[in-house]
């Protein structure tokens, strides 16, 4: 071929292949009498998936943990590139373990202990020594945002994972309703998937708790852009507890549209919970010894009292792409609680033989929460340095309105419980307690370096805190207005593809206190408190496993009446540990998921002397978990699973002259996957607590305490249709 032809055939091929390749790759070059056999290449399939701030991770190997987690308003983030500890736990792993409410979940982790009741009505937690979700505020997060989870219990039907951020979590979701700053803990909820989903469980637990849970998934439009996924389940019978009966229904509905630059979601969520016979804590006389448990199925509580608690909630939430680089993002919602119940106050325990003392009462509790933000986030560059910064405003409100009627004193026996005569408690009166408005303006940037593998992110928050209390007669009893600045600084350096090294100093806030009536100061208000958090630790990818060890300290401060009857700020507690956590494939066929933290608190200031340098309420020396599944050889399908978990001795006082024993639970079960009729089915089952062990099974802050679970049966099956 001459050589001019020859030009003219690479013009016209280079033309048409840059024409071409706007669209999809290609290699065209047109024919002509003398050119060549046309080249025909391989099929190529470019597959790619954008991860960005909105985007719900990939799963770890084994599908138990994922690989990132949100981080409020810094958006999901991979759990590398991310400067704090930080552990989401996805739909697989909390059918698997055959999880009810968000604190079954978090049992398995290391950090997390729970301070609820067995049989109760209210779900509380310690984080890193910290309580969150005590008081009649709640402090989930969901899909990010305070102020839409359920108060008083969040069940798993609806949850796509279950994230747990440890350490004060102001900047990037905000002061939380109740002041916790031992971590953040965030529900995903379950939206439509891109596949059609027809899927129904089955369950049973002990004595005769049987439910059943249905979840649909569908998209319509010409190009699958609306999304609608329904959850809902019922379940109803008796409970492990002796003479206890519950009641739960649940109805949730996610609604969505994908656009090419917008993209909507709408979440409802209605749930309600009656017990009868429902489960109370204890707390115990000062000077007395602290009794062995009971039987975690003893009925404790009266059994004519009850309970029923109802939430409903909504968030609507979008964002819209002004360019490749710019997105606006906004949510709007809020919720109701509405708790009425008949039951045991908080009965004190008076001695070591298991003698109780409490009285009864009719309670009536209203929570009316709203929640709204609207921000911007931007990528960008300033030569060799990448930003993504995000700038958002937020404000949260809540009125909680309350009554209570109190009945008579009964006697009982934590081994010998009395059936005491039915009391008429007439309905109380509800009125408005408190109010609380929390506004704030966050500003964030992560500047990333040396093609990522250095990270720097820089965050402050402005955050303005207004409160009020009520009398009797509607009047403001006392109010409190304040403001508060929180920064973060965060380091992540990667020196090699599989480790990654982090560093975070982050501050949490408390809402002020108001000196109480009993004090000489009664009605002042106090400045937010300033929790401090340093944090430094190590992760490491071992292809299927991943390990990290985080070392952290957090300082929290607190009001505190003092001998001379003035309430003011002279009191503070250190929390210093060590965490170590691990979770994937250790092996073919083999899965591992938990961990040990070792804690040492210590109250480093108080108002009385005696108690400064003490180890504070309800913060153990260790606390272990291990969950191990096993996928046998000699049955395709059938996994073996298994664990331990142990909780150290703890404190029920300041002056630490009374404890908790430690405790150790060993649960079991299994699980098999088949086909029956062409259906995929999963069978389920497993025993909590198998060798019934008696215990105490947490502290909350207040000092009252309450017995483990019982040895518990719970099976399952679960159907794709």
């Amino acid at each position: 071929m001459p050589v001019a032809s020859r030009l003219t055939l690479a013009i016209r091929t280079a033309l048409l292949l840059a024409a071409a390749s706007s669209n999809a790759w290609a290699a065209i070059a047109e024919p002509t009498d003398d050119s060549p056999p046309p080249l025909t290449l391989d099929a190529t399939n470019v597959n790619a998936r954008y991860t960005g701030p909105t985007d719900l991770p990939d799963v770890l190997a084994g599908g138990q943990v994922a690989r990132g987690a949100r981080l409020g308003m810094l958006g999901n983030k991979d759990v590398m590139d991310t400067p704090f500890s930080v552990t989401s736990y996805t739909a697989k792993t909390l059918a698997d373990l055959q999880t009810v409410t968000v604190a079954d979940a978090l049992e398995r982790d290391p950090s997390v202990r729970s301070t609820g009741q067995t049989g109760g009505i209210v779900d509380s937690f310690f984080v890193r020594g910290f309580a969150i979700g005590e008081g009649n505020l709640g402090e989930l997060a969901y899909d990010g945002v305070y102020g839409v989870a359920p108060n008083y219990r969040a069940f798993t039907e609806y949850a796509e994972r279950v994230e747990v951020l440890k350490g004060p979590g102001a900047l990037m979701y905000g002061i939380s309703p109740n002041s916790g700053v031992g971590g953040v803990i965030n529900i995903v909820p379950k939206r439509p998937l891109d596949q059609d989903l027809t899927r129904f469980t089955g369950s049973y637990a002990s004595d005769t708790q049987v439910g059943g849970h249905l979840d649909i998934s569908r998209r319509f439009g010409d190009e699958n852009q609306f999304g609608v996924r329904f959850n809902g389940s019922l379940q109803g019978g008796d409970t492990a507890v002796d003479s206890q009966n519950r009641d739960v229904g649940i109805g949730a509905i996610a609604l969505d549209y994908r656009g090419e630059r917008l993209r909507l979601n709408l979440d409802y969520l209605s749930q309600k919970e009656s017990f009868e016979g429902a489960s109370r804590p204890f707390t115990i006389a000062p000077g007395a010894d602290v009794p062995s448990a009971a039987n975690g199925r003893t009925s404790l509580p009266q059994k004519w009292g009850w309970s029923d608690t109802k939430e409903q909630s909504a968030l609507l939430g979008g964002e819209y792409d002004l360019s490749d680089s710019l997105t606006v993002f906004a949510h709007a919602g809020g919720g109701r609680s509405d708790v009425k119940r008949m039951s045991d106050q908080v009965p004190q325990i008076l001695n070591a033989a298991g003698d109780t003392s409490n009285t009864p009462g009719y309670y009536k509790f209203n929570v009316d929460r709203s929640t709204a933000d609207v921000g911007l986030r931007g990528l960008f560059a300033t030569g060799p340095v990448t930003h993504t910064a995000t700038l958002m405003a937020t404000r949260y409100q809540d009125e909680l309105s309350r009554g209570i009627n109190s009945g008579t004193l009964v006697r009982s026996n934590l081994y010998h419980p009395v059936d005491a005569p039915k009391q008429s408690i007439n309905a109380p009166r509800v009125l408005r307690v408190s109010e609380s408005d929390l506004s704030g303006v966050a500003l964030t940037d992560t500047l990333g370096f040396l093609d990522e593998r250095i990270q720097l992110t820089l965050g402050v928050r402005r955050q303005a805190i207004e409160s009020r209390n009520y009398n009797a007669a509607g009047a403001v009893s006392s109010r409190y207005k304040d403001n508060a600045t929180t920064p973060l600084v965060g380091v992540v350096v990667k020196p090699w593809d599989d480790v990654s090294l982090y560093y975070n100093y982050v501050e949490g806030l408390s809402k002020g206190d108001t000196a109480p009536g009993t004090a000489s100061n009664a009605g002042d208000t106090f400045a937010p408190y300033k929790s401090k958090q340093h944090e430094l630790g190590v992760k490491y990818e071992h292809g299927t496993f991943m390990t990290s060890v985080a070392l952290f300290q957090i300082e929290k401060p607190s009001g505190e009446l003092g001998a001379n009857g003035v309430y003011s700020v002279q009191a503070e507690q250190r929390n210093r540990g060590v965490e170590l956590s691990a979770y994937g494939e250790v092996a073919p066929r083999t899965r591992l998921m938990g961990g040990v933290t070792f804690l040492e608190g210590e109250l480093t200031k108080s108002a009385t002397a005696a108690n400064r340098g003490n180890k504070p309420v309800g913060v153990p020396d260790i606390q272990a978990n291990l969950w191990a599944e096993y996928d046998t050889l000699w049955l395709e399908g059938f996994t073996l699973t298994g664990g331990a978990i142990y909780t150290d001795s703890q404190y029920v006082n300041q002056a630490n002259t009374q404890a908790l024993d430690s405790w150790t639970r060993i649960d079991a079960g299994a699980r098999y996957v088949t086909k029956i009729e062409g259906r995929p089915t999963t069978l389920r089952a497993t025993v909590q607590n198998v060798f019934d062990r008696e215990y105490w099974s947490g502290v909350a802050s207040y000092g009252a305490f309450s017995p483990g679970y019982p040895r518990t049966l719970q099976l399952s099956a679960t159907v794709d249709f």
